[in-house]
């Protein structure tokens, strides 16, 4: 089975070079790996001690930051080997100060294995959620690395669980400890004899209460909210904006919109606010306006979304009527009501605050104008859905911690 892999692996290589001369994604994710050994070898000395984090893309990422972070005040003398296999991670993080060096993994193959282990020789290698690399795992383990995967989640349709899976659950083994997101994770992984798991939560209700701490304050927001009821509309793409557009445009209510699109190519921008029959003013030309006297905002940049939601009085997340639903803990951390679209299935966080209440999923452009007319309308009522989320998180918090403690007891500090 090894062999049937690696030559899959090795196809897919060869398959991918050949596309990235035509798809420029693949053209970052094929290219951007010509320079990992070099960034490496710059940065890391053979005498260096090194922590390995990897991560499939930003989501992933968010889910390692907060235990990295601890890690590298608990380890000063480490460097910090940060790795992505997806462009939407990597690039978006290649210039971040995060870690010492930042790069994408190579393939899975055992001639980059090998170099990439050679050049990087990690002390410790922590793998984040799904990331399960055989090749990579075997090669830790031949030379006694403490390997571990956080914030794992495990699922019944997963080939781990089926009669084909032997080679996949062979690839487990070399896996130190499993930290995993919830109860049914931990059963999964008990129920073909793996008793190295601990229950620890997801790292991300970790990241989203740091949120809290830090200083999240614009001043543009605060010209152009003027003290109104705000809606904050992250993440939308066209079939949001679609509802989002026809309530603006027909709403007698004093709100002030901001709306933060998925794509921010300016012919989408454009398109958005040629729709819009109200004053709007976009992120990019805030300079010599008024901003305080317009009611729509759109921003079209990126990295500030998150101190935009501290703003909100209510909050829509965007993807759930189409492929994948964005992130509704960043909004939802502030205490605020969350509205989502209909597909939200698989993403735990939004399934569970479904059903306590703090989360609303709508299927069209009645259920939406009504939501937002009840809590533009009722300050007393938005404030307790608001409550329902800021407990939640604050419940699920402590991953991080949890993790950070067993990996000391395996990989002990030393002063």
């Amino acid at each position: 089975m090894y062999f049937l892999y690696n030559l899959i692996v090795i196809s897919a290589s060869a398959i991918l070079k050949l596309l990235a001369l035509v798809n420029p994604k693949l053209s970052l994710f094929v290219n951007g790996r010509k320079e990992t050994f070099n960034l490496i070898k710059d940065t890391i000395s053979k005498t260096d001690k090194v922590i390995w984090i990897h991560a499939a893309s930003l989501g992933e990422y968010e889910q390692g930051l907060p235990v990295m972070e601890k890690l590298k005040l608990l380890y000063p003398n480490h460097k910090f080997l940060l790795t992505f296999f997806s462009p939407s991670g990597y690039e978006v993080k290649k210039n971040s100060k995060v870690a010492d060096v930042i790069c994408y993994l190579p393939l899975d193959t055992k001639k980059n294995v090998h170099k990439f282990l050679e050049a990087a020789h990690p002390d410790l290698a922590i793998f984040i959620k799904y990331e399960i690399w055989p090749n990579y795992l075997a090669a830790l383990n031949s030379v006694n690395t403490p390997t571990f995967l956080i914030s794992a989640l495990f699922k019944n349709n997963q080939n781990f669980f089926k009669w084909y899976g032997s080679f996949m659950r062979k690839a487990l083994t070399n896996f130190s400890h499993f930290f995993v997101q919830n109860k049914k994770s931990k059963e999964l992984l008990n129920s073909i004899d793996f008793k190295n798991v601990t229950v620890a939560g997801d790292t991300r209700f970790d990241r989203v209460t740091e949120i809290l701490d830090r200083n999240n304050s614009l001043e543009f927001m605060a010209h152009f909210k003027q003290n109104q009821f705000c809606f904050v509309l992250g993440s939308t793409w066209p079939e949001d904006e679609k509802l989002i557009v026809e309530y603006i445009n027909n709403t007698s209510l004093p709100i002030k919109f901001v709306i933060a699109p998925h794509t921010i190519k300016n012919k989408h921008v454009e398109e958005i606010i040629e729709a819009i029959k109200k004053p709007v003013a976009r992120f990019s030309e805030l300079e010599n306006i008024a901003i305080e006297d317009y009611e729509v905002l759109i921003i079209d940049t990126i990295g500030i979304l998150t101190k935009i939601y501290s703003y909100a009085d209510l909050a829509y997340v965007g993807g759930g009527f189409v492929t994948g639903l964005h992130n509704t803990l960043e909004p939802a951390v502030f205490g605020i009501p969350v509205i989502i679209g209909p597909n939200f299935n698989g993403f735990a966080e939004a399934e569970e605050l479904v059903q306590l209440g703090g989360v609303n999923s709508i299927k069209d452009s009645s259920q939406f104008n009504n939501l937002v007319n009840t809590y533009s309308e009722n300050n007393k009522y938005r404030l307790k859905i608001g409550q329902i989320n800021a407990n939640y998180i604050q419940e699920k918090a402590g991953a991080t911690k949890r993790i950070v403690d067993e990996l000391k007891s395996v990989f002990p500090v030393k002063n």
